[in-house]
């Protein structure tokens, strides 16, 4: 009853943008780890985890006391951008865990709290270092709902903007394919696919009569989350690395979603052995409270004093929970577990996708899973490939959430299956989301053919 009573009064009250409250239709009342109790008292395992925010699960024991000890404190919870003794410890732990020549070396400069007001100051601070205005991005991505932000995102519904602010296409933005194995823009696969992107991109920068003039950036996602969980290769990485390197244009690198311990890494980018020029971060960041920030090579920082501000970028509880979680994550090696336990839960989608053939292709790094669903009745293309289904990649989410697992869908039409658990997911919840996914896609299948 309560549940019904606070989604129809959620329903009346805010606005049609309104997302994950449509396709998860919980009112969470009560949390901790990777566990979820709705007002109907229904317990859910989330694997959505505020869209990659927990790291280290709801309510983690450690992070609630020690905000607790902070608010009996008396300390300041909101400071703008003067220091404090948490927000320097803050940046301490910060800095010694950053990729690469960026460690114990880099600038940071605190946003507003969202990771697409981080992606605004990166971008912004690209152009003011570099005096150029073009930006390359690349299909797929998402970066944020702002205007800067999403004007270098894929979808067009995210570039949709005030006539006042011009089409989003009178952007200076320059859109390369990014390297989707399974819908493959070239039509020859990831790694090869990588290949002709960054020569497509050298060859813009290279060929005077390209029409596309010197970027003060490039901004990618090491795997595109929104997207649909598309990790993008190695060598492809380290290949944009160079050709940035050697004409001089900033690399910045999205870890908003990918970053602290999500990928099997603590940022997704060393992988590659890859150290961006500026580095985005957000979600995971603050320990599940709002922070975002850029860290960046110290002779970019050309700024002036207010020349990117915002008022909420001095959250002393964003602060201390984003201390303990970066953290715990290095010094209990979540990284690592993620990495093995991703794999485990991938293995696992494979082998149901062997009897389910709408499951077209599981992929992903570490705890960032993606299971791409198609109608496997459609005529597929050259490559093999099928289209998305939508219908049913719905339909099993719906009855995902009937069986107690929360998820949510990505990828061009919603039709990737997306678990981003938190690091602390344990074997047997990991073996539980499995399970259900399996009796929730038996479940379909049995619903079909009964049609």
């Amino acid at each position: 009853m309560l549940r019904a009573q606070l989604l129809d009064r959620q329903a009346h009250r805010e606005s049609a943008a309104r997302t994950y409250a449509r396709s998860i239709p919980v009112a969470p009342v009560a949390a901790s780890g990777a566990q979820v109790t709705g007002a109907d008292g229904r317990t859910y395992l989330d694997c959505l985890s505020g869209a990659g925010t927990l790291a280290l699960g709801h309510n983690h024991p450690e992070v609630v006391a020690a905000l607790q000890d902070v608010l009996a404190s008396g300390a300041p919870l909101h400071a703008l951008d003067m220091i404090t003794p948490q927000k320097d410890s803050f940046s301490e732990e910060l800095l010694k865990r950053l990729p690469g020549t960026l460690r114990e070396n880099a600038k940071l400069h605190f946003c507003s709290p969202a990771g697409t007001d981080a992606v605004e100051a990166a971008l912004k601070l690209a152009r003011n270092a570099t005096g150029r205005q073009g930006v390359f991005a690349f299909t797929g991505a998402y970066h944020g709902m702002t205007l800067g932000a999403s004007s270098v995102s894929g979808p067009g519904r995210m570039r949709r903007g005030p006539a006042a602010f011009g089409p989003a296409e009178a952007q200076p933005v320059t859109r390369l394919p990014f390297p989707y194995g399974y819908r493959c823009p070239f039509g020859v696969g990831a790694e090869r696919a990588g290949e002709l992107s960054t020569r497509l991109m050298e060859s813009y920068l290279t060929d005077p009569s390209s029409g596309v003039g010197k970027p003060a950036a490039v901004i990618l996602e090491v795997v595109q989350g929104e997207g649909g969980v598309v990790p993008g290769p190695d060598a492809w990485l380290r290949e944009v690395r160079r050709v940035t390197a050697e004409h001089g244009i900033l690399l910045i690198v999205d870890e908003v979603q990918t970053g602290i311990g999500r990928t099997g890494d603590f940022w997704a980018c060393e992988r590659a052995g890859v150290t961006p020029d500026i580095l985005v971060t957000s979600k995971a960041v603050g320990g599940g409270l709002p922070l975002a920030l850029i860290a960046y090579r110290p002779d970019l920082d050309t700024w002036q004093p207010g020349d990117h501000t915002g008022t909420f970028r001095g959250n002393t509880l964003a602060m201390v929970a984003g201390e303990i979680t970066l953290r715990t994550v290095a010094e209990e090696q979540l990284a690592e577990r993620a990495a093995k336990l991703g794999e485990r839960i991938r293995t696992g989608l494979r082998t149901l996708a062997a009897d389910h053939p709408q499951i077209a292709e599981v992929r992903g790094r570490g705890l960032m899973i993606g299971a791409e669903l198609v109608d496997p009745a459609a005529e597929p293309d050259a490559l093999g490939s099928r289209p998305g289904d939508p219908v049913f990649a719905r339909a099993l989410q719906a009855a995902c959430l009937d069986r107690g697992l929360i998820l949510e869908l990505g990828g061009r039409g919603d039709t990737v299956l997306r678990l981003l658990p938190p690091l602390v997911l344990t074997d047997e919840q990991a073996d539980s989301v499995l399970d259900r996914i399996a009796d929730a896609l038996s479940g379909i299948t049995t619903l079909e053919h009964a049609a």
